[in-house]
């Protein structure tokens, strides 16, 4: 991509225009993109109507400008930039359906939960048009057209999995840090994406299914021992398969992380309702296999034994057939 970091002539497509990538458009286009939003009625029709309204920890905003529509074929032209929002489980049919629609120098940039997502887009574009980041604050649509910021634990990560191998790749990962943050979204460049994203599993694999089903936000998963022991067993496990699948993580052992997150990590987002949480009360899909399941599968492909991640697994699937 030839163009600048604070060069504002790049074309933006968000696919999977919910709330985390409401406000990531919203806040791009504040800062001069020409940003399109691919999501679903009523909340596009709402944008489309009045703006976008985003409210919250990074105060309140009236987007203006924003291109909407809830198909691909209603957009025209081609785009320098693609960040992919949708759920993990749509990762590989949205990437096949823009990547007609990328242009020759594009990036495709994962800004999406769970393990596996980078490889997907990877597989479909090609490793040299492919990034990915670490988004780890939360958001929620409280009403069409209105997206709200609710925590945030720590600045994006932007980078590549195969950081280093690619000059150009790796520049442009710090162009997009740079024009998020610069638009307001605090991020940062990482050449350590992969411990990032392994990171961020560790954090929703804890907290997102048990907040899930009990009903309650992250805080409250803190401050009972009996939650805290489930917690630190999914921990310990995701460690176990990290390990085995040589991931490099930030920290030496379970026992160091476990520091960050119950002093950290949780105190940071502690009235944050998980994100499966809301899909479920909403009849959706969760996440739940890009996350404790994609912990599953890689422990038995290491010989790795994962019960409570397992366990968890199969109850937010019972729950998902439940309430859909």
């Amino acid at each position: 991509m030839a163009s600048g970091a604070n060069d504002k002539t790049d074309r933006i497509l968000v696919a999977g225009a919910g709330a985390l990538g409401s406000v990531f458009g919203g806040f791009l286009r504040r800062a001069g993109f020409d940003v399109s939003l691919l999501g679903r009625d009523p909340h596009m029709a709402a944008i489309a109507d009045r703006g976008l309204a985003i409210d919250g920890i990074w105060g309140e905003h009236r987007v203006a400008g924003l291109r909407t529509a809830t198909d691909l074929s209603a957009i025209e032209g081609k785009f320098d930039a693609v960040l992919l929002t949708v759920k993990s489980f749509d990762t590989a049919a949205m990437t096949r359906a823009i990547a007609p629609r990328l242009k020759a120098d594009g990036f495709v940039i994962s800004l999406q939960n769970g393990l596996g997502n980078i490889e997907t887009v990877e597989s479909i574009v090609g490793g040299a048009r492919t990034l990915g980041a670490r988004v780890i604050f939360g958001a929620e649509i409280r009403a069409p057209g209105r997206a709200h910021v609710s925590v945030i634990a720590d600045p994006n990560a932007v980078g590549s999995l195969d950081s280093g191998a690619d000059e150009q790749r790796e520049d442009t990962a710090r162009r997009w840090a740079e024009r998020f943050d610069d638009a307001g979204i605090p991020s940062t460049y990482t050449d350590r994406l992969t411990s990032r994203l392994w990171a961020k599993v560790l954090y929703n694999a804890a907290l997102n299914p048990l907040g899930a089903l009990l009903g309650v936000h992250y805080g409250a998963l803190a401050e009972r021992a009996e939650s805290r022991g489930i917690m630190d067993q999914v921990i310990d496990e995701a460690f176990a398969v990290a390990a085995a699948d040589r991931a490099q993580l930030d920290y030496d052992s379970a026992v160091d992380y476990r520091r960050e997150f119950y002093q950290r990590l949780v105190p940071a987002t502690y009235d944050h309702r998980p994100s499966m949480l809301q899909d479920l009360e909403a009849g959706r899909r969760t996440e739940i296999e890009a996350i404790n399941g994609e912990i599953v599968r890689r422990g038995a492909a290491h010989g790795v034994a994962t019960p409570v991640n397992h366990t968890l697994a199969r109850l937010i699937r019972l729950r998902q057939v439940a309430e859909r």
